[in-house]
């Protein structure tokens, strides 16, 4: 089994958080809310590894990484795959841009995006761990 890891950020900004909205030409099914992030590259950092994938998915800097909120098992049998996900809350600075493998973004609140539909199952778990 391959084992690869993952970082993702909660970006929090005058108390929303920032969200992206997989665009369908990159998984298909529904789209659903995610936050920034992606798998590290062999030696590097884990912080580096966030305040670029945060860079090439939303165009944001990234300010600080401020708290460790979960660690996650994926599994994925039919890829033979072993994901560590790590989430984190975090600031950023700049306008956000989104790469082409999103289509919106949009700023919510944990309320908000706790109630909408589509989201992201590791996320929701997460968001569930959240007062």
């Amino acid at each position: 089994m391959k084992l690869q890891v993952g970082v993702k950020a909660l970006v929090n900004k005058d108390g929303k958080y920032l969200f992206l909205r997989r665009n369908k030409d990159f998984k298909a099914g529904p789209q659903k809310w995610d936050i920034p992030g992606g798998r590290i590259e062999p030696d590097e950092p884990l912080e580096d590894a966030l305040a670029r994938e945060i860079a090439e998915e939303t165009g944001l800097v990234l300010n600080s990484v401020d708290e460790l909120l979960a660690a996650q098992d994926i599994f994925v049998e039919a890829k033979d795959l072993h994901v560590v996900r790590l989430t984190y809350i975090a600031s950023a600075a700049g306008d956000v841009v989104i790469s082409d493998e999103h289509d919106e973004y949009t700023w919510m609140t944990l309320d908000e995006i706790r109630a909408e539909l589509h989201v992201d199952s590791y996320l929701k778990e997460v968001l569930e761990r959240l007062q």
